[in-house]
């Protein structure tokens, strides 16, 4: 069960509209390594993550991503509310107006949807911690290159830093939480089944 908290992680307040630059940030709304891809791929992989501790925190930080969605399509709406048709065709918004007026919906920058298969759930600790640390790099990276297009708005940018600061956050915390995994399994042949639905295997005294 979750409880709302009518507030924002992080403070934002737009007061220039900007279509373009709303265009960019879409990117992290319903791109490729945008925050619902980690939401639903943290939310998703704790059910099958025997260790109870690394499943709190895959709840903890899938719960801390619904709300950077929520500050992503925060910064979206406001940059492109009071727009005039003037400025939406010159910005390139125009196909996208034509299908969602300035509502936010799920789309890369490129206008690519949303698709489920841009996150995964493999149902091995192993190997979705591996996931997840790459998720979160490349959450940074689009926030890095976010950063080089609106570094100039401060409005935008702040929470923008915040944002990617999280990131870097999170990749911390799936490191702890690989080498715990890993730490309780056998060293010499924790990649030769999957810890989240195989028996460990023993490995021979002599085994290399």
């Amino acid at each position: 069960m979750w409880y709302y908290e009518k507030r924002l992680e992080y403070p934002i307040n737009i007061t220039t509209s900007n279509a373009k630059l709303a265009q960019f940030i879409a990117s992290q709304y319903g791109g490729p390594d945008g925050e619902i891809s980690a939401s639903m791929r943290y939310l998703s992989q704790r059910f099958s993550m025997k260790d109870r501790k690394v499943a709190g925190l895959l709840t903890d930080i899938g719960t801390e991503e619904l709300a950077h969605l929520e500050m992503v399509s925060t910064i979206i709406h406001q940059l492109t509310k009071g727009l005039s048709m003037e400025e939406i065709e010159k910005s390139g918004l125009g196909p996208y107006y034509i299908d969602h007026t300035v509502g936010v919906w799920p789309q890369a920058a490129g206008g690519i949807p949303f698709n489920a298969c841009e996150f995964q759930v493999k149902g091995d600790p192993v190997t979705d911690l591996h996931e997840d640390l790459a998720a979160e790099q490349k959450a940074r990276s689009t926030y890095d290159n976010i950063l080089r297009v609106v570094n100039n708005t401060p409005e935008v940018a702040d929470p923008i830093r915040f944002l990617r600061a999280r990131e870097v956050v999170h990749f911390q915390r799936f490191g702890e939480a690989l080498r715990n995994v890993q730490e309780g399994l056998d060293a010499k042949n924790f990649y030769a089944f999957s810890p989240g639905f195989d028996a460990p295997v023993t490995c021979p005294p002599n085994a290399k």
